[in-house]
């Protein structure tokens, strides 16, 4: 199973319509997918059709739960959020071990029961996103193609080489996907140029236009591969999709 944290303190990013798409692309070309929504707004697990399961995924934060206890069983597997993991910092503080409470839990899934289990962070570098980030054994990085967000991706990367001499060792960067790009503007074409000169062999091949279906799928409570099948969107992250499914026959 891998174990992808898809990443970015940076709002707007398009980190979680990247974790659902993805998601249900990979369930499309017949891969078995967990997502596990560790963004307490939840926007992942509304995509699926869930507002709030209560205290599932914080209890198993803060107590004996499993994650197996949360799993939501659909197309995608999911452990939807909870408003209430907005309170876990404080919870996971006092901990001995609070950045690896995740990593523990994980460790009792059965793990031949899915593909890819991917991890939707919130969109700041707390404890949350650490827990994801030592648990991984990956890490997928959606960026915004704008100047702007250069800066933010080494500030993260940073944050990772931290994360990887402390936490996760054989943490690694399966790629960083330029999204919410728009050819009609040379900009969007120079920060993916940026992008390569100075992230080279870690931009994916795959690229996520700006496509107005992506963000109305979200409000009939869809991914984009049901939502609009014929888009460009849908185009797109199917390309994604089968972009990481060949990292595997490449590995």
């Amino acid at each position: 199973m891998r174990i992808v944290a898809v990443v970015n303190q940076k709002g707007g990013s398009g980190k979680t319509t990247t974790t659902v798409n993805l998601a249900a692309a990979l369930a499309e070309q017949g891969k078995r997918v967990l997502l596990i929504d560790l963004d307490p707004q939840g926007a992942a697990s509304l995509c699926f059709g869930f507002k709030d399961k209560g205290k599932a995924l914080y209890e198993v934060f803060t107590s004996q739960h499993t994650l197996s206890d949360a799993i939501c069983r659909g197309e995608v597997d999911i452990i939807p959020a909870s408003y209430l993991l907005a309170g876990v910092e404080k919870q996971l503080a006092t901990h001995p071990r609070g950045e690896s409470v995740l990593k523990e839990k994980i460790a009792f899934l059965e793990k031949d029961s899915w593909d890819y289990l991917l991890i939707d962070c919130p969109p700041t570098l707390g404890i949350l996103s650490l827990n994801a980030l030592a648990a991984a054994s990956e890490i997928l990085v959606p960026v915004e193609t704008h100047v702007m967000a250069l800066h933010g991706l080494v500030q993260l990367l940073k944050t990772i080489n931290i994360v990887k001499q402390k936490l996760n060792p054989s943490l690694k960067i399966s790629g960083i996907l330029p999204c919410r790009v728009d050819f009609r503007t040379n900009h969007s074409k120079q920060v993916i140029d940026q992008l390569k000169t100075r992230f080279e062999g870690q931009v994916l091949n795959s690229i996520i236009r700006e496509n107005i279906r992506l963000a109305e799928a979200p409000l009939y409570k869809k991914s984009i591969i049901e939502y609009a099948k014929d888009s460009n969107g849908s185009k797109d992250y199917r390309q994604l999709a089968k972009e990481f499914i060949e990292q595997e026959t490449i590995s």
